[in-house]
C-alpha cells in the first residue's frame, strides 16, 4: 500500500519536471513525509489540465457521497478492481499524477507485525517521479466548497516491494516518464499493472 510519500525538491524542479506550472504557488511546502491519514493536500496534475500543478487533498471523496467520512478508506485503490468498487468506478477516467520523490513503507520482522523495519523507496538517483492516481471533486453541502482530491493506485508488489511489504505484498503504481501521459490519457488500466521502473529501498532508523 501506500500511506506515506515524500516531495523534499522545490518548486522549480516540479515544474521543470514535468513543464507545469504549480497553481498557487505559496501554498506549495516540500516536505520528507506526508502522512496520508492526516489528508493532507499535495501536488498532482490532472487529465482537466496538464499544464498546472494543483494541491489536491489526499484520500479520494466520490461526489456523490453527503460527507467525507469515505476518505479515510480511499487513500489508496486496487488496480485490480478499479471498475468495480463504487469509491472509485466513477471516477476511473479522471487521471491524475501524484507528484514525489519517495514513499515509506514498514516490513514486518515477526509474524503480527509488532516489530517493524522503516524502509524509504526512491528512485536510484532520487529524482521525480509520479504514482498513476484517480481524482474527484466533491461539494460540500454544508459550506458549497468545492474539494479536489485523489486516490493512489497499487499494485501486485514487485520483487523489492514483496521483499519489504511482506504482510500484504503490495505497491504503488509508479509511472515511467512515457507512462505518465498515457495514463493521463486514458489508456487501458490492466497495462499499468505492472511497475517498469526501478527502485532503491533505504533501511530509516
Amino acid at each position: 500500500m501506500c500511506f506515506y510519500s515524500k516531495l523534499s525538491k522545490t518548486a522549480i524542479e516540479l515544474e521543470n519536471r514535468f513543464n507545469a506550472k504549480i497553481d498557487k504557488i505559496e501554498l506549495f511546502t516540500p516536505t520528507n513525509q506526508f502522512n496520508g491519514f492526516t489528508f493532507p493536500k499535495t501536488p498532482v496534475i490532472s487529465n482537466a489540465n496538464s499544464r498546472l500543478i494543483n494541491l489536491f487533498q489526499w484520500g479520494l471523496i466520490p461526489n456523490w457521497v453527503k460527507d467525507d467520512s469515505i476518505k479515510q478508506y480511499t487513500l489508496n485503490a486496487k488496480i485490480e478492481t478499479l471498475n468495480e468498487k463504487p469509491a472509485f468506478k466513477n471516477s476511473v477516467n479522471n487521471r491524475c499524477l501524484v507528484i514525489a520523490d519517495g514513499f515509506y513503507e514498514w516490513k514486518w520482522l515477526d509474524e503480527k507485525g509488532k516489530q517493524k523495519q522503516k524502509y524509504l523507496i526512491t528512485l536510484p538517483d532520487c529524482n521525480l517521479f509520479a504514482f498513476a492516481g484517480i481524482w474527484s471533486n466533491w461539494v460540500n453541502i454544508k459550506t458549497g466548497e468545492i474539494i479536489n482530491t485523489y486516490s493512489i493506485i497499487t499494485t501486485e508488489a514487485n520483487e523489492l516491494m514483496a521483499e519489504i511489504h511482506n504482510s500484504k505484498k503490495r505497491m504503488p503504481v509508479i509511472l515511467s516518464k512515457t507512462n505518465e501521459w498515457k495514463w493521463l490519457d486514458g489508456d487501458e488500466i490492466n497495462k499499468f499493472k505492472k511497475v517498469s521502473v526501478d527502485l532503491l529501498a533505504k533501511e530509516i532508523s
